[in-house]
């Protein structure tokens, strides 16, 4: 860690650092998705990981709040996280990234988080077989000033040389210019895809088109509307009934009955069960099947699919876990946002 985070900032990027005292919360900034991948030299490419966006809050005072992207404290779920934070990086700092665990071949997996993100106390937490790491991309605040207006480049330099990278933190690698060749490489790998991001942008609050999402396959959060009876040996649960939000009505999307293990089957049984209403929460169309159970569209998963349909329906779709790190009424069919 160096002494003088500011020292890798030219005197132009110096001016565009505003002093002042650190903020409780900023709004993270999320990356529109492009079906047209491109390289520009004007771009850098950094790997795409499936796991939960964390927005870190080092104290002045060194306490370390780990926030999810709509403001929930997270530190309970990963609390190695919290303790190299706090040993590793300087106080008074605001970082950008993502928590991920991996599986045998390297590949990031949010399916795999679930047991962390779910876990109600530090001890479970610990207890869990299950490794993570916090693959930070961004610096937002440090040393009593805010850098949002600095360009990603510069603001890459001082996250470089601010943290004691080791134990449980890692930086995020980014290429240069070859755009389509390290998409070429990320789906050969089987990665979920890439995150381009305009170098000489700043840290814009929302969603913006200086970040972009190249992705090879399709995967996106849907929110649960209601859910089927299993069928023969079945336990918990058939399907979920899956929606998102256009216009403020909730368009019914399909169902999703692959990808669960009993465990979850049953933990969804009971959630849903506490959410049970009379009548259907979708808007626009409706399942046709008889056994259905709908309920207030109040949770929210992951799902992958191979493709949309022409009616706003998913082909082979597999349940990848529950997110807790955005709204239902912030779910959007993610090409149209």
């Amino acid at each position: 860690m160096t002494p003088d985070p500011l020292g890798q900032l030219s005197e132009e990027q110096r001016d565009r650092a505003s002093k002042g005292p650190m903020p409780e919360w900023i709004d993270p900034m999320l990356a529109q998705l492009t079906h047209e991948p491109f390289s520009d030299e004007n771009w850098l490419y950094e790997r795409k990981l499936d796991g939960e966006r964390v927005i870190a809050y080092i104290e002045p005072g060194g306490d370390v709040r780990l926030m999810s992207r709509n403001q929930k404290r997270v530190n309970v779920n990963f609390p190695e996280i919290e303790e190299a934070l706090a040993e590793r990086a300087p106080a008074g700092c605001i970082l950008d990234g993502e928590v991920v665990s991996f599986d045998q071949e390297r590949i990031s997996d949010f399916q795999r988080l679930q047991p962390r993100i779910q876990a109600s106390d530090r001890e479970q937490a610990k207890a869990s077989s299950i490794t993570v790491y916090y693959y930070i991309f961004d610096c937002l605040y440090i040393d009593g000033h805010d850098i949002t207006q600095c360009t990603l480049r510069d603001r890459k330099k001082v996250l470089r040389e601010a943290i004691d990278w080791g134990a449980s933190l890692r930086w995020t690698r980014h290429r240069n210019k070859e755009g389509l060749a390290y998409l070429n490489q990320a789906c050969e790998k089987g990665w979920e895809g890439l995150i381009a991001k305009q170098a000489q942008s700043c840290y814009q609050r929302g969603r913006s088109t200086d970040w972009l999402k190249f992705k090879c396959g399709m995967k996106q959060e849907f929110v649960i509307g209601g859910y089927t009876e299993p069928q023969g040996e079945r336990i918990g649960l058939g399907a979920l009934l899956l929606g998102f939000y256009r216009d403020s009505k909730l368009v019914y999307a399909g169902k999703v009955g692959t990808g669960f293990d009993e465990p979850t089957l049953r933990d969804l049984r009971k959630r849903l069960g506490e959410l049970e209403r009379p009548d259907s929460p979708f808007d626009i169309g409706e399942p046709q099947d008889e056994d259905v159970h709908f309920v207030n569209p109040k949770m929210v998963c992951n799902v992958a699919f191979s493709e949309w349909t022409q009616d706003d329906k998913l082909r082979h779709p597999r349940f990848q876990g529950l997110r807790r790190d955005k709204d239902a009424e912030d779910v959007r069919k993610e090409a149209e946002q």
